[in-house]
């Protein structure tokens, strides 16, 4: 059996938590194949091809653009293989005897479109409801993603595959180095996220306003929606660091170092931020969005973006509360693993592909 991996998104401008899956499953899977089975990466065609360890990666014959305008329209080239995971749902056209499996991260094109592009929300809801009618197999990191993708689109094979933590992200040997570099103040809240209106960064800054004494470091790219983070922290007269996308190496000194992580967004379909946080004993502080709520388990503190505020001072003062989720984080991030994710996926795989003889 021979499975092909859509890795696109590793490529990205702003490759964001759906890059992050794509590398982390890949190599997982790499690491877990199973006798007999194959792996081949595949990716648009780009001047330098991407690299992972143990995985295989081939470039088709054409550049992202033309190739996302040729799989829109349900043309261009397919990928030579038994099974072929989409790891976004920018996936190619149905065409057997190949089995399609296409990852669908999130529901917010429909729950929340506001906070995409008019242009985002047609492209996501036209692939979605394709990959939704043609594929073998649907993907969805959390079982929120799933009840609320069924409340808008008719779903037939679902599959609920988490996420897990990068081993890139353990603590350094330098870490103290990193940590006066950057500069880290003794005390510092931290967010880790794509810099655009559903993550909420702007009612988090509001909130800060009414939390003083304690700064926030902001992790992550922007993305659309002209989001700067400075302004409203400058309008707001709150103390914020925009540090960008980092090395994983620098991520994990400042998920160590935190105070507490906090995930404000309006909707999420996993997490991977709170998890990577929960996983090393970070208190976290999220929105109560469903996913989130679902994958925290009860290791975090939840709270309605209405509640932030309450929620800010929570975690700041209360001594209790912080130790309580110390303890219970890498409790709960322990039950979500990449190489557990790719063993059910190649589980899932071999089963689509013996499907065709079992019914023969």
């Amino acid at each position: 059996m021979r499975v092909g991996l859509l890795l696109e998104q590793c490529l990205a401008p702003v490759p964001g938590g759906t890059g992050r899956y794509s590398r982390e499953l890949a190599l997982a899977l790499a690491r877990t194949a199973p006798q007999g089975a194959s792996l081949l990466g595949m990716t648009a065609w780009h001047r330098d091809a991407l690299e992972l360890p143990g995985v295989e990666v081939s470039r088709l014959p054409l550049p992202r653009r033309a190739l996302v305008a040729a799989w829109e329209r349900g043309r261009g080239p397919t990928v030579p293989t038994d099974v072929v995971h989409a790891l976004t749902p920018l996936h190619p056209p149905k065409r057997r005897p190949t089995k399609l499996v296409v990852t669908v991260h999130d529901a917010v094109p429909y729950t929340h479109p506001e906070t995409l592009t008019a242009r985002g929300v047609s492209w996501h809801r036209a692939m979605i409801e394709r990959a939704a009618a043609t594929a073998d197999l649907l993907v969805v990191p959390t079982h929120a993603v799933a009840d609320e993708l069924g409340r808008y689109l008719p779903l037939r094979d679902v599959l609920v595959v988490g996420h897990g933590v990068s081993a890139a992200l353990d603590l350094p040997a330098d870490a103290e180095e990193r940590a006066t570099r950057l500069a880290l103040p003794e005390r510092f809240l931290l967010t880790v996220a794509t810099l655009e209106p559903r993550k909420g960064l702007a009612e988090l800054i509001s909130a800060l306003r009414e939390v003083p004494g304690i700064p926030l470091v902001c992790v992550g790219q922007p993305g659309w929606g002209d989001v700067s983070v400075e302004a409203l922290a400058a309008e707001a007269g709150v103390e914020v660091r925009v540090l960008g996308r980092l090395p994983d190496t620098d991520l994990a000194v400042l998920l160590h170092r935190a105070t507490a992580l906090v995930v404000p967004s309006r909707s999420e379909g996993f997490g991977l931020p709170m998890l990577e946080a929960m996983a090393v004993g970070t208190p976290v502080l999220t929105s109560d969005a469903a996913a989130l709520v679902e994958v925290a388990g009860g290791a975090a503190l939840s709270v309605p973006l209405s509640g932030l505020v309450e929620g800010l001072r929570q975690v700041t003062t209360d001594t209790a509360l912080r130790e309580r989720l110390r303890r219970a984080g890498p409790a709960r991030a322990s039950s979500y693993t990449w190489l557990g994710a790719a063993e059910r996926l190649w589980r899932a795989y071999a089963d689509l592909h013996e499907r065709d003889s079992r019914q023969a």
